[in-house]
C-alpha cells in the first residue's frame, strides 16, 4: 500500500469533494478479500476494473473542481483462481493511480496546492473572467516549461490524467481520457507501461510491433507537423470490434478539420470475423462545423457515426466573450455517418439541438435484398448540459426555453431532493395538482407517502434513451426517419453485452434514479439508486404500432413509479433498485457461459458487476469515516432481482466514471512488456533543481 495523495481533514463545501466523491489516499496491490454469495463460473480468472478521477494534488478543497477532473486511478477486482481448486476464484481487490506525466509531475512536486492542469470548472464557468482562464492556462504551460528543465524525473510531454475509461485491445489494457493518447497499463496489477501511439506503447518491447501487416504500421496518431500534438487527443469512449478485434476512435481538436479518425487492426489470431487488417491513422473526417465537445461517438459494424453537436469546446470562445464550453440548443445537431473504411464518404444528417456524452449501440440496417438501408444509433439523449456545470458546482446559465418558475430551484444530475411541492422534479407533473396520485412508501416500514407524479414531455432537463434512424439508400436525401425517446424515465451510463454489441441488440442497460432528473443544483452530487433495463426490440415494435411524435415524442411514458410498481413478466423496462441509502455505479453487463455445446442462451442470460457503496458510512458533516468500504456486487441480468454475489472490499472506491469487464484469457494475452512506469524516488538536489523546485511551488 502507498499513501501518494494529500488531503486535510476538512469539510470541503464542493460536492464533488465531499462524502464518497472525496478522493482516497491509499492504494492497494492485489489483496485477498471476503464475498458472501457465489462467485458465478463466468468471473474465474477474470478481472473488473473502472476509472475514475482521484486528485493527488488536494490539500486545497475550496479551489473549483469538477467530477470530471483528477489523476486517473484505476479500482479492480480480479477472480484468481484458487491454487487448491482450479473451479473457484479468490476475489483480490487493487487499485492505482494512472502514472501520468502530469500525476509524476504532482508527486514530485508535493508541495503544490492546486492540481497542474487548470479545472474544467474554471474553464465553462460563465463568471469566470478572462484573466483567470489565461491565468490557469499560463500556470499549466509554466509548470510544464518547468518540469523540462534541469534535472527533473519527469517532463510532462502529454496532459492526459487518463481518467475516462479503460478497454482491451489487441494485448494491451488502455485508460483513456480525451486530453492524451490512451496509456496502457498491466492486468491484474494495474502497473502502468506507457503511452500508445497507435503502434506501440511505451515499454513494450520494439519486436511487438515488427509483423504488423500494412506498409503503415510505423505512423502515429499524431503524425508530423506542428499541431501533431493536438491530433494525440483521442475519444475518452475508443470502441473495440468483439469479432474484427479492431479498435476504432477519433480525434477532436480546436484546428480544422476539427476531427480526424483511427483505426487500429488487431494481430490477434483469435479474432473470429475476418477484418481487412486496413490500418487508418488519422484521417480526417471532412465537414465538421468547429472545435466541440465530442465524449463519445457511434459504430456498427460497416459504419461509424461522429457526433457533431452545438456543444463548442473552443478558446475562440473566448474571444467572442463567450466561456470555453458553450451549448447552443438553437442550432441543430450534426450527424456524420460513414463506412467504417472510408471517413471521407461521410453523409450529413441534421437534427434538433441535443447533447449526447454517451451512446448506446449502432448497428446497421439492410434491406431484404442485401442493400444498404439505414443506420441506427441508440443515445442517451440531454436536452441540457446543465450536468457539465452541476458536476463542478456552477450555476447554468439559462436554457433558451427556460420559463421562470416561483421558488424553483436547479437539480442536480441523480441527486436527491426535498419533497416540497415547489422543489419537485419538473420532469415530473401532477395532472391534477390539488389531488396528486399517491404510492406508499414502504422502505423500512415508513408509513409515510410521496406523490407518484408521471413524467412530463418538459423539453428543458430531459436525459432519455433515444433512438435515431439515419436512411442511407444509396442516391438519396439525408433524412432521419425516425427520432424519439423509448422512455420518459432519466437514463444514462448505457452498457450492452459484448455479444450483440454493433448489432441490432435487444437489451440495453444503464442507471437511472428513483425520483430525480439529470438537472443541476448547487450543493448537491451525482448519485444513482436505480439500475435499468430496456427491451430495445420490445420498444421498438411498439413505436412501429403507435408512432411516437419525432422528436418530442416518447414511446413508454409511465414514471419511475409505475415501472418499479408493474407485476408484468414481459414488461419491456425492468428495474433493479438499491436498498435505501446505498448508491452504485455504472454497471457492466459478463455474459454466461453455455452449459453444452450447441446450447442456445438468451441475450439476458449473465450478470452485472457495479461498484455500491453504503451512505450510512457518512458522518454527520456527509464525510467518509476512516474505515468506510464500498462493495463490488454481482446482480443477475436476467432477473433483474437477485444480487448472487457481494465481494467486500477493504477501502471504499469512490463515485467514477468508466469500466470494463476483462476475462481470463484477456490477462493471458496481453503484450510482453519490458519497463514499467515508477514514481521515483528523489534526485540529490542541485542549485538548477532547487531553482526549478521554487519556482513550481511559487505557482501555488
Amino acid at each position: 500500500m502507498s499513501t501518494p495523495g494529500r488531503r486535510k481533514p476538512t469539510t470541503p463545501g464542493h460536492p464533488y469533494l465531499a462524502g464518497n466523491f472525496a478522493p482516497i489516499t491509499k492504494s492497494w496491490s492485489p489483496t485477498p478479500v471476503t464475498w458472501t454469495g457465489d462467485i458465478p463460473a463466468e468471473l474465474l480468472g477474470g478481472m473488473y476494473v473502472r476509472n475514475g478521477g482521484n486528485p493527488v494534488t488536494n490539500s486545497d478543497l475550496g479551489r473549483e473542481a469538477h467530477w470530471f477532473d483528477g489523476d486517473g486511478m484505476l479500482s479492480g477486482v480480479w477472480f484468481e483462481r484458487s491454487s487448491g481448486d482450479a473451479n473457484k476464484a479468490v476475489p483480490h481487490f487493487v487499485n492505482q493511480y494512472i502514472l501520468t506525466d502530469v500525476y509524476l509531475a504532482a508527486v514530485e512536486n508535493s508541495t503544490l496546492q492546486t492540481p497542474i492542469l487548470p479545472s474544467i470548472a474554471t474553464l465553462v464557468n460563465p463568471l469566470s473572467r478572462l484573466l483567470v482562464i489565461l491565468w490557469r492556462i499560463l500556470r499549466t504551460a509554466l509548470i510544464v516549461i518547468l518540469t523540462h528543465c534541469s534535472r527533473t524525473h519527469t517532463a510532462i510531454k502529454r496532459i492526459s490524467v487518463a481518467n475516462t475509461s479503460i478497454l482491451f485491445h489487441d494485448g494491451r489494457a488502455l485508460a483513456t481520457c480525451e486530453s492524451g493518447p490512451p496509456i496502457r497499463v498491466t492486468l491484474p496489477n494495474l502497473e502502468t507501461v506507457g503511452w500508445f501511439d497507435g503502434s506501440k506503447a511505451e515499454g513494450e518491447r520494439s519486436a511487438d510491433t515488427s509483423e504488423m501487416s500494412t506498409p503503415d504500421s510505423k505512423a502515429t496518431f499524431g503524425g508530423t507537423g506542428l499541431l501533431s500534438w493536438m491530433k494525440e487527443w483521442t475519444t475518452g469512449h475508443p470502441k473495440v470490434d468483439q469479432k474484427s478485434g479492431e479498435m476504432v476512435l477519433f480525434h477532436c481538436s480546436f484546428a480544422p478539420p476539427y476531427v480526424h479518425y483511427s483505426l487500429i487492426p488487431t494481430q490477434d489470431n483469435t479474432a473470429t470475423r475476418e477484418s481487412k487488417q486496413r490500418q487508418i491513422m488519422s484521417a480526417p473526417v471532412p465537414g465538421c462545423s468547429g472545435g466541440k465537445l465530442m465524449h463519445d461517438f457511434g459504430v456498427s459494424k460497416d459504419h461509424s457515426v461522429i457526433l457533431d453537436l452545438p456543444l463548442s469546446l473552443t478558446p475562440l470562445n473566448l474571444a467572442k466573450n463567450n466561456p470555453v464550453v458553450l451549448y447552443e440548443p438553437k442550432k441543430p445537431s450534426r450527424f456524420g455517418v460513414f463506412p467504417r473504411y472510408n471517413p471521407a464518404a461521410v453523409r450529413w444528417f441534421e437534427a434538433a439541438g441535443c447533447c449526447i456524452f454517451h451512446t448506446a449501440n449502432t448497428w446497421d440496417e439492410y434491406d431484404l435484398e442485401g442493400r444498404m438501408a439505414a443506420v441506427n444509433l441508440l443515445a442517451c439523449r440531454m436536452t441540457s448540459t446543465s450536468v457539465v456545470f452541476s458536476a463542478g458546482n456552477i450555476v447554468p446559465p439559462p436554457h433558451p426555453d427556460h420559463k421562470t418558475r416561483e421558488k424553483s430551484r436547479r437539480m442536480s444530475f441523480f441527486a436527491k431532493y426535498d419533497n416540497e411541492p415547489e422543489f419537485m422534479d419538473p420532469e415530473k407533473y401532477s395532472s391534477d395538482e390539488t389531488s396528486p396520485l399517491l404510492s406508499q412508501d414502504d422502505s423500512e416500514g415508513s408509513s409515510s407517502v410521496r406523490p407518484q407524479i408521471p413524467m412530463s414531455h418538459d423539453d428543458e432537463e430531459q436525459c432519455r434513451l433515444y433512438y435515431y434512424r439515419f436512411a442511407m439508400t444509396p442516391g438519396a436525401a439525408n433524412t432521419i426517419t425516425h427520432q424519439f425517446a423509448l422512455s420518459g424515465i432519466p437514463f444514462e451510463f448505457p452498457t450492452v453485452s459484448p455479444l450483440t454489441d454493433m448489432t441490432n441488440a435487444k437489451y440495453i442497460y444503464g442507471c437511472s434514479t428513483t425520483d430525480e432528473s439529470f438537472g443541476a443544483a448547487l450543493g448537491k452530487a451525482t448519485k444513482i439508486d436505480l439500475i435499468i433495463k430496456m427491451d430495445v426490440k420490445a420498444l421498438l415494435a411498439q413505436a412501429q404500432r403507435s408512432p411516437p411524435a419525432s422528436v418530442t415524442g416518447c414511446v413508454d411514458d409511465r414514471s419511475i413509479d409505475q415501472i418499479m410498481a408493474s407485476t408484468d413478466l414481459e414488461d419491456p423496462i425492468k428495474t433493479f433498485k438499491l436498498p435505501p441509502n446505498h448508491f452504485g455505479q455504472e454497471p457492466r453487463f459478463i455474459p454466461r457461459q453455455s452449459g453444452s455445446p450447441g446450447s442456445n442462451l438468451a441475450e439476458d442470460d449473465g450478470y452485472l458487476v457495479l461498484y455500491v457503496f453504503n451512505e450510512d458510512q457518512l458522518n454527520k458533516a456527509g464525510e467518509c469515516r476512516d474505515d468506510a468500504q464500498s462493495e463490488l456486487w454481482i446482480v443477475d441480468a436476467k432477473t433483474m432481482c437477485d444480487v448472487v454475489c457481494k465481494i467486500q472490499l477493504p477501502t471504499r472506491v469512490p463515485y467514477g466514471l468508466h469500466g470494463n469487464w476483462f476475462s481470463e484469457e484477456h490477462i493471458r494475452r496481453q503484450r510482453e512488456v519490458q519497463t514499467l512506469r515508477t514514481v521515483q524516488e528523489p534526485r540529490p538536489s542541485t542549485r538548477g533543481s532547487w531553482l526549478r523546485t521554487k519556482l513550481i511551488n511559487s505557482l501555488g
